[in-house]
C-alpha cells in the first residue's frame, strides 16, 4: 500500500496546459461543483477516487483528453480502466472492483456551483514544517488546502475497508476537514498554539461559515460527517485519521526525494534516455560530452 500512496501523491503535483491547478486541485473542485449540483456522495466518493487512482499512473490522460483526441467513449474506458490495474494490486479487492466499475461505466455528474469556499481552499497554501518555538521550514512550491483535503479523501477511502470504516463519511469528513483555510492563513500548530484559548472559537466561526454556503440536505451530511473529526475512537475517525497523517508526511517526503535523486536512478533505473531507435545515437553523444 505505501507505494501506492507515494505514486498517488504526486497527482498534487501534475499539471497541464490549458488546465488550471494540479490534477489534485481540479478533482477536488469537481466533487463539490458534483455535490452541489446532487451527486449522490457514496457513488461520486467511488468516481472521484477512481479517477485519482487512474491519473496516478495515467496524470492528464483523463476521459476529457481522450474524447479530445477522438477515442470513444469505450475505447477510453478500457485505457483508464488499464491505468487503474496498474497501480490498484493493493487495495481491498471488493473496492478495486468498484472503483474500477466507475471507469468502465463513467458517470455524468450535473456540476452545481463551486462553493466559494472551495475555491479560496484552493488558493490558501499550506504552512509547511511548524513547531512552536521554532522557526517555520518552508519547502516551495508549497500545495495548498485543496490538494490536500482531497487526497486525504482519496486516500481515506482507499484505507477504509482495513478499518471497517463507511468510506463516504470518511471521504466528505476529509473534503471538508479544513472549512475554516479557507479564510484562516496557515500558520501550522505553531498558529494554533499561539491562538490559545482562541483556537476553538475562531475554527468554529470560520467552519460554520463555510457550513453555510451549502444547502440542505448537503450542509448537513457534511456537518454530520465531521463529527468523526475529532477523535480516533471510531472507524471512520481511524480511517480520517491515518490518512491525513499520511499525505502529511508523504508531502514532506517528496521534497527530501527529489532533493536526493541522484543521476544513476534517472538513467539506470528510469531509463531517461529509453529504447527506441536513436538511442545508440543519444549514448554516443552523452559519452562524447561525458554527461553526465
Amino acid at each position: 500500500m505505501r507505494a501506492l500512496l507515494v505514486e498517488l501523491n504526486d497527482i498534487k503535483r501534475v499539471r497541464s496546459a490549458g488546465r488550471d491547478g494540479s490534477i489534485a486541485e481540479r478533482l477536488f473542485l469537481q466533487a463539490w461543483s458534483a455535490l452541489t449540483g446532487g451527486a449522490e456522495p457514496a457513488l461520486l466518493a467511488l468516481d472521484i477516487t477512481a479517477k485519482a487512482l487512474a491519473a496516478s499512473r495515467l496524470g492528464d490522460l483523463d476521459a476529457a483528453f481522450l474524447s479530445l483526441a477522438g477515442l470513444s467513449r469505450i475505447e477510453a474506458s478500457a485505457v483508464l480502466v488499464r491505468g487503474f490495474d496498474e497501480v490498484a494490486g493493493p487495495l481491498d479487492p471488493a473496492l478495486a472492483d468498484a472503483l474500477r466499475a466507475c471507469l468502465a461505466a463513467p458517470r455524468d455528474w450535473t456540476p452545481g456551483s463551486v462553493p466559494a469556499f472551495a475555491r479560496l481552499q484552493a488558493h490558501q497554501p499550506r504552512a509547511g514544517v511548524t513547531c512552536p518555538g521554532k522557526p517555520r521550514i518552508l519547502l516551495e512550491p508549497p500545495e495548498n488546502h485543496a490538494e490536500h483535503c482531497l487526497m486525504v479523501a482519496v486516500y481515506g477511502v482507499a484505507l477504509s475497508p482495513f478499518y471497517g470504516a463507511d468510506p463516504t463519511t470518511v471521504f466528505l469528513a476529509a473534503l471538508a476537514h479544513h472549512l475554516h483555510n479557507a479564510l484562516m492563513p496557515d500558520a501550522g500548530f505553531t498558529g494554533e498554539i499561539l491562538l490559545g484559548s482562541h483556537l476553538d472559537a475562531v475554527i468554529a466561526t470560520l467552519s460554520e461559515r463555510a457550513l453555510s454556503e451549502l444547502d440542505e440536505p448537503l450542509r448537513g451530511l457534511v456537518a454530520s460527517s465531521r463529527q468523526i473529526l475529532a477523535d480516533d475512537r471510531t472507524a471512520e475517525g481511524r480511517a480520517f485519521h491515518a490518512a491525513d497523517v499520511i499525505d502529511r508526511v508523504l508531502q514532506i517526503a517528496q521534497h527530501l526525494r527529489a532533493a536526493s535523486l541522484t543521476m544513476d536512478t534517472v538513467l539506470g533505473e528510469m531509463a531517461l534516455v529509453h529504447d527506441g531507435p536513436v538511442k545508440g545515437f543519444h549514448d554516443r553523444v552523452l559519452a562524447d560530452m561525458r554527461l553526465p
